[in-house]
C-alpha cells in the first residue's frame, strides 16, 4: 500500500488528523492563520490612519516616466510606525506642513501594494488637521489656524 491514506471503517480520525498537519505546507494557509499579513501591515488590518507629518519628500517615478512626486513622511499615532504617503492634487504640497495631523488611506493598488509608478509608496492623504485635501486643493476650503 505504501505512503497512501488511510482507508475503511475507522481510518477518518487519522485522515482528519493527516489532513491537518499536510494544510501547513500551503502557503496561503499558514500566511491566515498566523495573521502574518495583518502583523507586517503598518495600518494593522485598518483601512485609514492618523498621523504627524514629519518631513516632506519628493520621490522619483520608475521609468519610463520622469517626474518627482510629491510625498511626505508620517509617523502613525496608534503604533508609532512611519510610513511615506502621497498628496493627491497640484500643488497638494504647499498646504501640508511639518508636524500637521494627516489621515492616510490605502491608495488602490493591486493587493494592497504601491500603484503606478511609485515605488514603495502604498497609502495616500485624503485629510490635513480635519479638513479634506481635496477642497484644499480647490480653494473651497482654508486651512485652520492651529
Amino acid at each position: 500500500m505504501g505512503n497512501k491514506s488511510p482507508v475503511g471503517e475507522f481510518a477518518a480520525r487519522k485522515q482528519h488528523n493527516k489532513r491537518k498537519y499536510m494544510k501547513w505546507s500551503d502557503g496561503h494557509y499558514k500566511r491566515r492563520v498566523l495573521k502574518l499579513d495583518k502583523k507586517s501591515d503598518p495600518l494593522s488590518g485598518a483601512p485609514q490612519a492618523r498621523g504627524i507629518v514629519l518631513e516632506k519628500v519628493g520621490i522619483e517615478s520608475k521609468q519610463p516616466n520622469s517626474a518627482i512626486r510629491k510625498c511626505v513622511r508620517i509617523q502613525l499615532i496608534k503604533n508609532g510606525k512611519q510610513i511615506t504617503a502621497f498628496l493627491p492634487g497640484d500643488g497638494a504640497l504647499n498646504f501640508v506642513d511639518e508636524h500637521d495631523e494627516v489621515n492616510v488611506e490605502g491608495i488602490g493598488g493591486s493587493t494592497g501594494g504601491a500603484m503606478g509608478d511609485l515605488p514603495g509608496v502604498r497609502w495616500q492623504v485624503y485629510k490635513v488637521n480635519d479638513v479634506s485635501l481635496n477642497e484644499l486643493v480647490y480653494g473651497r476650503k482654508e486651512k485652520p489656524r492651529r
